[in-house]
């Protein structure tokens, strides 16, 4: 493997202050897989303090953030260091917080790591391999095991057993048999775990090359009872289109097919939590109809409420929980649409509901279409793309993406006699209910709408 210039200059002034500086975990699996590494993880013999005084005059930067737990953040030529002394840390089993402990011995240090393909390291002065668990044997394999026994390692840290479904979804990576055994006997404890870091894992299996392999993991294991339990929940529910298994498939087909849709962009967090959410409200909303049918009306309503519920008990910030929630509601709106029957007004208010999620409506709609039907799926796919024509050409003669009142609260004030309050909020609602069905109205029209709409109210205008 090919050592980074950076790495060779850092050990270099360990190896003069005579202390031996390793390339270790992550950095280290990730040049093995030939993957770019953004951050160089560092480990030890050296204290805290000797690796400040190392460094010193060295560094761009450094931060001291993490030196409790043995880490000093460095920064050089724009690139992010963190050097950890040897730690030979034991746990409480009551939380994930270990009491620090320095080790002496790469092994040790190595022992404690989560996954074999983690606990190896190159010895910076040698450049030779140091690993005692036989990662590199598991990275040729793609098997994801932990140097001690399983049941230990999560034992000790249970957010490694959601770890191990985030690096299924990123590497590619089976877990071993007895990970799965033991991920399955101990799922209950990943309540020990906050909200926020399980979050924060989630999160990177959803943005992953395949997250569908981790959420499926996820839930042979049970982890999805204790993250998303919605998720398993919908193996209970039948597709109403009876093409696949169960409405879980058929929501982690969805999921892939979003994903495609993002065409080799950045990966979409909000868009894939949609495609993977979006049927969710099917088995509260179940129906068996006469002749053996099934329906779920409004599992929109219902599964938009449920993701707002979910999505803020996992702690992810209020537009992810608001953007989420309006896409699952959204999700079915075009089906009303037919072979093109909407007016425009109802065009002009399916653009201003999704309003800046419109791009990613688009997308989950299209990923919707799971039906083996070539001819179906091809109708439905040249429906949506006649409603697209349709967005553009209504955009082209009017700003749909500013679609407000022709009169604004000022000129409504004045012309009613009003001061500011309800009555004001009510009547531009009015005008702007009126802009979505009848398009732009001219300044006189608007007047007289306006006008009329007082009248109704009990309301005299202002001469």
């Amino acid at each position: 493997m090919r050592i980074p210039t950076l790495a060779d200059e850092l050990a270099a002034l360990f190896g003069r202050a005579g202390h031996r500086l390793y390339l270790v975990g992550g950095s280290v699996r990730d040049a093995m897989l030939g993957r770019d590494s953004a951050d160089l993880d560092f480990t030890t013999d050296a204290r805290p303090d000797t690796v400040l005084k190392i460094v010193s005059g060295w560094a761009d930067g450094v931060w001291e953030a993490g030196i409790a737990f043995g880490t000093v953040g460095v920064t050089k030529r724009g690139t992010t260091l963190e050097i950890t002394t040897f730690r030979a840390d034991s746990y409480d089993r009551m939380s994930r917080n270990p009491e620090v402990t320095f080790g002496d011995a790469i092994e040790g240090d190595l022992l404690r790591r989560d996954f074999t393909v983690n606990a190896m390291a190159v010895d910076l002065e040698t450049k030779q391999l140091v690993d005692p668990y036989d990662g590199m044997t598991a990275l040729r394999r793609g098997i994801l095991d932990t140097p001690a026994p399983p049941e230990e390692s999560f034992a000790d840290d249970p957010l490694r057993m959601l770890r191990a479904a985030r690096f299924t979804a990123q590497l590619g990576f089976s877990a071993s048999p007895r990970v799965v055994m033991a991920m399955t006997e101990m799922a209950g404890q990943l309540t020990r775990i906050t909200a926020e870091r399980v979050q924060a894992e989630l999160s990177k299996l959803m943005v992953a090359a395949d997250p569908r392999s981790g959420l499926e993991l996820m839930v042979e294991t049970d982890l999805a009872d204790h993250v998303l339990p919605e998720v398993p929940g919908m193996r209970l529910a039948i597709d109403e289109h009876h093409q696949h298994k169960d409405v879980y498939e058929h929501s982690l087909t969805v999921l892939q097919q979003a994903i495609d849709l993002e065409r080799g962009g950045e990966p979409d967090l909000v868009l894939r939590l949609a495609a993977l959410l979006h049927d969710i409200g099917k088995p509260a909303t179940r129906e068996f109809q006469p002749g053996g049918g099934v329906s779920f009306h409004h599992h929109e309503v219902v599964g938009a409420k449920m993701t707002r519920k979910r999505l803020r008990a996992l702690k992810y910030s209020k537009q992810i929980v608001d953007d989420v929630s309006q896409l699952v509601f959204l999700h079915l709106r075009f089906h009303g649409y037919g072979k093109g029957e909407w007016t425009d007004s109802a065009v002009r208010r399916y653009v201003t509901d999704a309003g800046p999620l419109l791009d990613r409506l688009h997308k989950l709609v299209r990923a919707d279409c799971t039906t083996r039907n070539k001819r179906k799926a091809a109708a439905l796919q040249r429906t949506y793309d006649d409603l697209e024509e349709r967005i553009e050409r209504i955009r082209a003669e009017e700003d749909l993406a500013k679609v407000r009142p022709d009169l604004d609260g000022n000129e409504i004030m004045k012309l009613l006699g009003l001061p500011p309050g309800p009555l004001v909020g009510e009547a531009w609602k009015f005008l702007k209910e009126l802009r979505l069905d009848r398009g732009p109205l001219d300044h006189d029209e608007a007047v007289a709408e306006l006008r009329e709409w007082a009248g109704e109210q009990g309301i005299t205008p202002a001469d």
